[in-house]
């Protein structure tokens, strides 16, 4: 699937330039989103990364899939936009951060918290994985511009990662794409057995 430059680091799988895609479509505040991301890292990337069975053949694209039942889940996929843009190569293992806490952003935990307080918690979660000066740029990418409406600094990233997933009828997380096309049996539940089941039935180069 197509993938604007700036998200490439969003690829957290894989070669880039492998002929299978694997898109899954997460969201930081979702409890199944959640589960899978430990799948995706323990099981998934070591069978597409440098060594893995199907390293060169396959890519994992982790889709931001923003839920707005979840109050706060905005501010979670704009702090994860902004580790693309001051920390590229941690993109991956802030979200990993993020989903081991994901339970500080439920409705009922930031009920009481400001837009202020939830990205100043996002920043700090942040500066487990990247350094101060790379903490400086993400805090600076989350203020909102002088304009009265004008949004932050990746409003514009936000916006693309929610057209993608309107257009390619994605409704909720996690949702997986193989080469294009929703593969509705891939399951927050699966294993190593499931997984290399799928890719060794679903893989043809």
């Amino acid at each position: 699937m197509a993938l604007q430059p700036s998200l490439r680091s969003t690829i957290i799988a894989g070669a880039h330039d492998a002929p299978h895609t694997l898109d899954i479509f997460l969201d930081y505040v979702c409890p199944f989103s959640a589960k899978i991301s430990l799948a995706i890292d323990s099981v998934l990337k070591p069978l597409v990364d440098v060594g893995g069975l199907y390293y060169g053949k396959v890519k994992v694209i982790m889709r931001l899939q923003v839920q707005p039942w979840h109050a706060t889940s905005t501010y979670t996929h704009e702090a994860g936009l902004a580790v693309v843009r001051a920390a590229p190569e941690k993109f991956w293992a802030f979200s990993l951060a993020l989903f081991k806490q994901q339970t500080e952003f439920f409705d009922g935990p930031a009920s009481n918290m400001t837009a202020l307080q939830i990205r100043e918690k996002l920043a700090s979660i942040a500066a487990q994985v990247i350094t101060e000066e790379q903490v400086a740029v993400f805090k600076d990418l989350l203020k909102v511009k002088p304009t009265p409406n004008g949004g932050i600094g990746v409003t514009d990233d936000l916006k693309y990662t929610i057209k993608f997933a309107r257009q390619n009828g994605v409704h909720v997380s996690p949702t997986a794409l193989w080469d294009g096309l929703i593969a509705n049996q891939v399951s927050s539940s699966w294993g190593e057995k499931e997984w290399s089941e799928f890719l060794a039935k679903n893989v043809v180069v």
